[in-house]
């Protein structure tokens, strides 16, 4: 992606632990344009895990949006976007996805991504794994989802917590095309 080149993503934050993960995409996503999507459980975790508060998130988007917001032009294939990322990825939301079930705004934004050809990336946090999640994994990757779990490398030797989050929000970035130095890349 040139560095002139504005993007439209839609990032969705479930209710996985993780949510740091999508906190920090946010950050680094400021030059473009964002739509924020938090489920009710990812709130909570926010709560749980960071430090952040729910205004601040609202803030860090270009628009946001609740769950059940299902008017929203999100939930329209018509909707101009040029890809969607869910992180972290909920297995519940991914089942959903794998199976057709568009139930919230999040997995309606998916469907439609999906049904207009567009970059969809899931990032499921959640260890070990069992069958029925590997093979929701294996039909989201069949239908062109790009299934990006949160599992850091550490050949770039990471010194903190920080680095090993910079490292998967990089591999996220680079999926979209986008420019980064979150992290030194294999030499």
């Amino acid at each position: 992606m040139e560095n002139g080149e504005k993007m439209r993503v839609i990032v969705a934050i479930t209710g996985a632990s993780g949510v740091i993960y999508g906190i920090r995409l946010l950050e680094e996503l400021k030059k473009h344009e964002t739509y924020l999507i938090i489920s009710e459980e990812a709130k909570k975790l926010i709560g749980y895990e960071t430090k952040y508060e729910l205004e601040e998130l609202k803030k860090m988007a270009s628009e946001f949006y609740n769950e059940d917001e299902m008017e929203s032009k999100l939930a329209s294939g018509s909707f101009k976007c040029d890809a969607m990322v869910i992180v972290p990825c909920s297995l519940k939301t991914m089942a959903a996805i794998a199976n057709g079930f568009a139930f919230n705004l999040i997995t309606r934004a998916a469907a439609c991504c999906l049904k207009e050809g567009k970059k969809l990336i899931v990032v499921p946090r959640e260890t070990p794994l069992d069958l029925i999640s590997i093979e929701n994994m294996a039909r989201l990757r069949k239908a062109g989802v790009v299934v990006l779990p949160a599992m850091p490398a550490f050949y770039h030797k990471p010194a903190s917590v920080d680095d090993i989050i910079n490292f998967i929000v990089g591999k996220i970035m680079e999926q979209m095309g986008i420019e980064h130095e979150l992290y030194e890349r294999w030499k």
